[in-house]
């Protein structure tokens, strides 16, 4: 531990824990992790791969699903580095610098992960209520547009974060509570005046609540949508168009809204199943989003098993 002026110990390195209670089995644990991680980045890349090659592909939803798969890359490379470290080498030391930086990217691709979420979500609104102007409403030139606002807004979201943090004071405690940095687990460690950084990081989660509600303010005007078409077998095709989209906002706020619900009890829960939520938030979304659009998007994986057949003729 890193000690500026004994007499006031103050804290510049921080440690992170792996499984509370399952430190002897860390090794057998990071099998599993590392291939969930290599699974992740193996689908993410191949969809983005498919989308840049084929033609057919180059529409405003797969621009989408493209924003999609870089965020959950981002956010598989940001959390992937500590947790290695934790669970393969038992290192479990960070300085602050490492830590706030570590931080600010994890927020910074969930926060782009909840954008991309909410933009689809509004493609979804736009493709089902006006089917025959959303293609020329929504050209490459403005999915580009809306790209490079989403990824500013999140990241300028959380910049404040590492300066924030960095003017605070940590003394004595140094123990966080998860394997890789979050900004709530290491504003309750500060010493000094914290409440800058607590009404900030509420309002960042507030941000993430917003695009939860408007994403479901845009599925009641689908469902309004859906329900006035005439045909039943026209509302399931509308209604099959969103499926993947649904899960994939399950899969990404039900660990996240989970957790919310936890932590004013955190006390009474145990830290082990507090830091299973807490893996799950980073695991599962980049593992399961390019299963669920393989398998529920019939044109990607038409292409992706093309592409595996080509490779095996060859």
């Amino acid at each position: 531990m890193s000690i500026i002026n004994i007499s006031h110990a103050e804290i510049t390195t921080f440690i992170l824990v792996g499984m509370p209670g399952l430190e002897y089995a860390h090794i057998w644990i990071s099998i599993p992790m590392c291939s969930m991680y290599l699974i992740a980045l193996l689908g993410n890349c191949t969809i983005r791969f498919i989308i840049k090659t084929e033609p057919s592909l180059h529409e405003p939803v797969y621009y989408f699903l493209s924003m999609l798969t870089l965020s959950d890359t981002g956010l598989s490379f940001s959390s992937l580095p500590t947790m290695l470290r934790i669970f393969l080498f038992k290192a479990s030391e960070i300085s602050a610098n490492a830590y706030f930086a570590q931080q600010f990217f994890i927020h910074g691709f969930t926060a782009l992960e909840s954008s991309v979420l909410l933009i689809m979500s509004f493609y979804c609104v736009l493709a089902i209520h006006n089917p025959l102007r959303y293609s020329s409403l929504l050209t490459t030139l403005r999915v580009a547009q809306i790209g490079i606002v989403c990824f500013f807004k999140s990241f300028f979201l959380v910049l404040p974060f590492p300066f924030t943090l960095r003017m605070l004071k940590y003394c004595e405690k140094c123990q966080l509570s998860h394997s890789y940095c979050l900004h709530q687990d290491v504003v309750k460690l500060a010493c000094s005046d914290n409440q800058i950084d607590v009404i900030y990081g509420f309002f960042g989660a507030l941000c993430l609540m917003v695009d939860f509600m408007l994403i479901a303010v845009s599925y009641i005007l689908i469902l309004k949508t859906v329900l006035g078409i005439a045909s039943q077998k026209e509302q399931l095709k509308a209604l099959n168009t969103c499926v993947s989209h649904v899960c994939a906002v399950i899969i990404f706020y039900l660990p996240i809204i989970n957790l919310a619900i936890v932590h004013p009890f955190v006390q009474h829960v145990s830290p082990l199943f507090n830091d299973l939520m807490t893996n799950v938030i980073l695991l599962v979304p980049p593992l399961m989003n390019p299963i669920v659009y393989c398998v529920k998007t019939r044109q990607i994986r038409v292409k992706v098993v093309a592409k595996l057949c080509q490779k095996q003729i060859y």
